[in-house]
């Protein structure tokens, strides 16, 4: 697997065929710019296109695993159509990639976990998470439709009621209350982290690879048969971009203050 293409992403080999993959975006607390969202939708291609590879863990660099979209990203989104369109074809590559990469993905998530880090974070196949990590969707905050990964898996882990709770109400869940309701496999120790995550993926490495990609394939027929659900939420996010209650989202944002959404077309 040819590494040296990608920038926003940062990779180790270990022993047994893990490959790990590290999130970096120096500052901004990994998020996800215009290169680290393109590089977190293809790369999983390239995971399963090689030979060496039996197993991979993905982490944030840091003090944090992603703190979501980029601001100028999301500018980028809501003034031109090119971008927009560009963006909503990687956002949807992305959660398919991963539901379709046949390696075990395991997730190590500490410090903010938002947007499209989240997404990769509570679709790979074993998800952990320190205690005081904080997961947030963040889409109704910033004025869009919850699409990216939520309607596809937040019913299925945590079931509907909690997630219309968390996903319209934009409520933050630490790895502890994740690992209660189900959103994430396990909940250690910022200690404990890495190694226990590390831990995983060699198991997942040295167990018999048509055992466990053919069961990753067909559990994730759950998640292919929620694909009608996905791709609407994701046509109507994309949707909002075009809207002026993103710009009212993303204002308040970056000026730290309550957003005000007025009531402005039908619905």
């Amino acid at each position: 697997m040819d590494t040296t293409r990608y920038e926003a992403l940062k990779f180790h080999r270990h022993e047994d065929g893990i490959l790990e993959i590290v999130l970096h975006n120096e500052g901004r607390l990994n998020s996800a710019d215009h290169r680290m969202h393109r590089e977190l939708a293809y790369v999983w291609r390239d995971i399963d296109m090689s030979d060496e590879v039996r197993a991979v863990l993905i982490r944030g660099e840091g003090r944090g695993f992603s703190s979501g979209g980029d601001f100028e990203l999301i500018e980028d989104m809501s003034r031109d159509f090119h971008t927009l369109t560009r963006v909503w074809k990687e956002a949807r590559d992305l959660v398919y990639n991963v539901v379709n990469c046949s390696k075990p993905i395991v997730s190590a998530i500490h410090g903010p976990c938002v947007g499209a880090g989240l997404a990769v974070a509570l679709l790979a196949d074993v998800s952990v998470a320190t205690r005081t990590a904080r997961l947030l969707d963040g889409h109704t905050r910033l004025g869009v439709a919850a699409g990216d990964h939520a309607a596809i898996i937040w019913p299925l882990l945590c079931g509907l009621n909690k997630a219309k709770y968390h996903l319209l109400l934009n409520e933050p869940l630490s790895g502890e209350e994740a690992e209660r309701i189900g959103l994430v496999s396990l909940c250690v120790d910022e200690a404990d982290l890495l190694p226990r995550a590390m831990d995983l993926a060699r198991r997942l490495a040295r167990s018999s690879p048509t055992a466990v990609r053919w069961t990753k394939y067909a559990l994730n027929n759950w998640l292919r048969a929620a694909g009608p659900t996905f791709d609407t939420s994701l046509a109507l996010e994309f949707l909002g971009f075009t809207g002026p209650d993103v710009r009212e989202g993303l204002a308040s944002l970056r000026e730290k203050r309550e957003p005000n959404f007025e009531e402005n077309a039908p619905l």
